[in-house]
């Protein structure tokens, strides 16, 4: 039967399931990307694509290395959610290779032409986008398709990007629909697996307080942010969108309050998702106080704390348990988050400042990688291996 999760697999584990290469790639894209960024910054090595040096940057921190996971997040939840197998082989693997053309497209590997550049590096989130409809509609799994909504508009962001870059030099709405977008996947998904995983460790663990189920504060607040994003995507030094914004930081204030966060110290790799989604409200404060200071500390508590670290933690948590391996941190994990949370605060905070002869700039971006490079040496022969049960685990 095609909903046989079970039915036998003989190619090699990097592609028996969806997070292995996403999450492989993501992970080395981002432990190269960075330093990569700080060469050309500098001057040290040319860019020859269709975008600029900052939108470079920024779309293969927003549009590459994070579609890479969300990806991997969804080819491994809709079996799941489904019951239906999981997209596995050649299939996988040419999803993979078309993720791989588009960020060498970006680079200008094929040229500077926006057209060009546009229509292979869009198609991996068109496929991913199309392959995601047909999967759930299939499994009659209609509740999360809530989940491709923002998908879909993570697409469109991507495209207006593109057409920004080529049209006037420089990305604006698209660079801030992506962070939207990116952020309210977040707030959605975060809000359904950080109570749920909380709920289950903590229930093993005696008497106390528990996480605050899915209720009726979980959805205004997703409505509320939502308005607040967009509102700051069209209208970004608006007084409005300030009062929105701070309103929305608020709320998922609260809500993360709701989760007992504080109970899950004994666990990192719990703790760090806690952690991760608190870069929420403090980005999107950070990103209202913006518009009257000219700071732009909101969007690197937003993008790295917020997206790189709920991402980390995820792709973390996700490939132990897929793969059989226990759900634990260890010291080399547990630094590995560390650093990525001191990567947010010294670019947010001190990026101008200069420690024992390193400027904050260059000191996150060294954090940042070391974070990825851990989390390589650790969980990178996982996702090249067969799991340690010989099948797929719930986990």
């Amino acid at each position: 039967m095609a909903s046989d999760r079970t039915r036998s697999y003989s190619g090699p584990a990097l592609f028996s399931y969806g997070f292995r290469p996403f999450f492989l790639l993501s992970a080395l894209f981002a432990a190269g990307a960075i330093p990569a960024w700080l060469a050309v910054w500098s001057g040290r090595m040319p860019l020859s694509g269709s975008f600029s040096p900052v939108d470079w940057h920024i779309h293969e921190m927003l549009f590459g290395y994070t579609s890479a996971v969300v990806a991997g997040f969804l080819f491994t939840a809709i079996p799941n959610w489904t019951g239906r197998m999981p997209r596995r082989g050649l299939p996988l693997a040419a999803l993979a290779a078309l993720w791989v053309a588009g960020r060498l497209a970006v680079a200008g590997a094929f040229g500077s032409d926006p057209t060009l550049v546009l229509g292979i590096d869009g198609a991996f989130l068109a496929a991913v986008t199309a392959m995601a409809v047909v999967e759930i509609v299939a499994g009659r799994n209609w509740k999360n398709l809530m989940v491709v909504g923002p998908v879909g508009l993570y697409l469109i962001a991507n495209v207006v990007f593109h057409l920004e870059a080529a049209q006037g030099g420089e990305s604006d709405v698209g660079r801030r629909l992506g962070f939207a977008t990116v952020t309210f996947l977040i707030m959605l998904i975060g809000g359904r697996i950080i109570p749920s995983f909380t709920r289950n460790w903590l229930a093993k663990r005696g008497p106390g307080p528990l996480p605050v189920p899915f209720g009726r504060f979980d959805g205004p607040s997703l409505v509320l942010a939502s308005v607040a994003l967009l509102t700051w995507c069209a209208f970004p030094g608006a007084l409005a969108t300030t009062a929105l914004l701070v309103a929305a930081a608020a709320m998922h204030a609260i809500r993360l309050g709701r989760w007992q966060g504080a109970r899950t110290w004994r666990s990192p790799l719990l703790l760090m998702l806690h952690v991760a989604y608190a870069f929420l409200p403090l980005g999107l404060a950070a990103t209202a106080a913006a518009g009257w200071i000219g700071a732009p500390a909101g969007m690197h508590l937003l993008g790295i704390g917020a997206v790189g670290g709920m991402t980390l933690a995820v792709m973390m948590r996700a490939s132990l348990g897929h793969t059989g391996r226990p759900l634990e941190a260890g010291a080399l994990l547990t630094a590995a988050f560390s650093c990525l949370v001191l990567a947010a605060a010294a670019r947010a905070l001190i990026a101008q400042e200069e420690i024992a002869g390193l400027d904050g700039y260059s000191l996150a971006a060294a954090l940042w990688t070391i974070a990825f490079i851990g989390y390589l040496v650790r969980i990178g022969p996982c996702l090249l291996r067969p799991s340690v049960e010989g099948i797929h685990p719930k986990g």
